[in-house]
């Protein structure tokens, strides 16, 4: 986990970020709350299994916050990045390039858990708590499709690029 801000990682930085954005704009299905259930949870879970804690922190962090800016969101940008930050942390705290689906699969749930409470807490101050309440079966959703589709989507690209954990480090070429 010994990672440097190389420029290298910061451009992975700045593709993982837009990719989560557009994974959180491109499909958003309105909740009760007046917020919308996404596929950021994707983005996020794939982003903190393959490159750690840190950079599932801030990917999922600002990226689903600048998609709540560009959507017209703006109240909720804080909200989304401490709960999907905290989200990207644990799943890169607990799953980091772990080969166990089982070990997976408690990331992500450590990461669900953290996003649902953070939109609870977050909603409950900004909409009312009952309201708020309202929108855990959904947010609960949300981090499932994330699971089922960033789980496999990582394994499927490790084994298509084994590579893939090291970019964004600084590369040493011999001949």
């Amino acid at each position: 986990m010994n990672r440097r801000l190389t420029p290298a990682m910061i451009g992975l930085l700045a593709v993982l970020i837009a990719l989560t954005a557009v994974f959180t704009l491109l499909v958003r299905i309105p909740t009760p709350a007046r917020g919308y259930v996404n596929l950021s949870d994707v983005a996020i879970t794939f982003t903190g299994l393959t490159f750690g804690p840190w950079v599932g922190f801030i990917v999922g962090g600002v990226g689903t916050a600048i998609a709540d800016l560009l959507g017209g969101f703006a109240p909720y940008a804080p909200i989304s990045f401490v709960a999907h930050g905290a989200q990207g942390l644990l799943v890169g705290l607990i799953g980091y390039r772990q080969t166990s689906i089982a070990r997976m699969a408690l990331a992500w749930l450590a990461g669900a858990v953290a996003m649902v409470l953070g939109y609870l807490l977050g909603g409950a101050i900004y909409v009312g708590f009952p309201t708020a309440l309202l929108e855990v079966p959904l947010n609960a959703f949300q981090a499932l499709v994330g699971g089922v589709i960033g789980i496999p989507l990582v394994l499927a690209v490790r084994k298509a690029y084994p590579a893939v954990d090291r970019l964004g480090q600084r590369q040493t070429w011999t001949e």
